[in-house]
């Protein structure tokens, strides 16, 4: 799952994190606060990014509206933003990125909302299900049940799952996201849902995956992992103990690209936790607690050529060395 804040540019948010910081000081003076009302105006990312920094920062550090600099700033951010001169244009766009920003510290879209069974942020949850199948929900998951007398249905909306199923020929065990259908052939595999992808890994048994739109379909063997989206299947590559190692509140990274690792880590940390692009590829190797982030961070630090930069303590960005 995407948050808002990876649809912005990352300078863009790290700028405007700079600028929240700033206007924390409550000697600020108006020059600056003029500074940061050109910023603010020169790009509609820059005004979606300020949103998401301004929630997420409220969230973590309420502001005390009457003794900040920040306080004030936004209360002539108020009167202006609304002025003639900013016109409708940017009342949507910061309603939106308002809205955008709420949801993206709560952890979950508003698809989520309703689930019949859902996690946040660092929550994970394991439940039986009433067919005897084991069923695991990583963080930030949410998963509908569709049991009948004719099938098994689990409707992955978003996040991640590892499923052991219970053996019962009649009624067959389907996962389906919206890049197409599973069907488990009596195994343990997992799910992950992404934006456009849908990562399969299998540890035992096998899966016969069939793509939404193009209707192609493989068989996954145990030990075998493979990507699809709706309109067709990768190639199949050795199966990522990651899949199943967040059950135990660790995160195995096999020369894993270090932006997944870091997206997953986001999903067990509160706050906002970014990287620069020129970092995103680099290959981590090593097993990382999804329960302690700040330790999983200072891991990666010593181990890679990336410093961990943290302007808040809910405000941390991954950058080159």
């Amino acid at each position: 799952m995407t948050t808002p804040a990876q649809k912005l540019s990352h300078a863009s948010l790290q700028e405007a994190a700079h600028w929240y910081v700033q206007l924390q000081d409550e000697n600020v003076g108006p020059q600056l606060r003029q500074q940061w009302q050109c910023w603010f105006d020169q790009h509609a990312d820059h005004q979606v990014a300020w949103q998401y920094v301004q929630r997420v920062g409220q969230r973590f550090a309420p502001l005390q509206a009457e003794s900040t600099g920040a306080g004030r700033v936004l209360r002539e951010q108020d009167a202006q933003r609304f002025s003639r001169r900013t016109g409708l244009k940017s009342l949507l766009v910061l309603g939106a990125s308002s809205l955008l920003g709420w949801h993206a510290w709560r952890g979950a879209p508003l698809s989520g909302w309703s689930a019949d069974l859902a996690t946040g942020i660092g929550e994970t949850r394991e439940t039986r299900l009433a067919d005897g199948s084991q069923l695991w929900l990583a963080a930030q998951t949410a998963v509908d049940l569709d049991f009948s007398a004719l099938a098994r249905v689990l409707h992955l909306r978003f996040g991640e799952i590892l499923v052991e199923t219970a053996h019962e020929p009649r009624r067959p065990f389907l996962v389906d996201t919206a890049q197409g259908r599973m069907e488990a052939l009596g195994t343990r595999f997992a799910v992950y849902q992404q934006d456009e992808t849908t990562r399969l890994d299998v540890y035992a048994g096998a899966v016969e995956v069939c793509t939404a739109l193009s209707g192609e379909r493989c068989i996954v063997q145990a030990g075998q992992q493979v990507n699809f989206t709706a309109r067709g299947i990768g190639a199949t590559g050795p199966a990522q103990s990651a899949g199943e190692s967040w059950i135990h509140q660790r995160l195995n990274a096999e020369g894993m690209p270090l932006a997944q690792l870091l997206q997953t880590l986001g999903r067990y940390r509160h706050g906002h936790l970014g990287w620069h692009p020129a970092v995103a590829q680099l290959s981590v190797m090593g097993a990382f607690p999804l329960n302690d982030s700040d330790r999983a961070l200072a891991l990666l630090q010593a181990a890679l050529p990336v410093r961990v930069q943290k302007l808040t303590p809910w405000w941390v960005s991954v950058e080159p060395a």
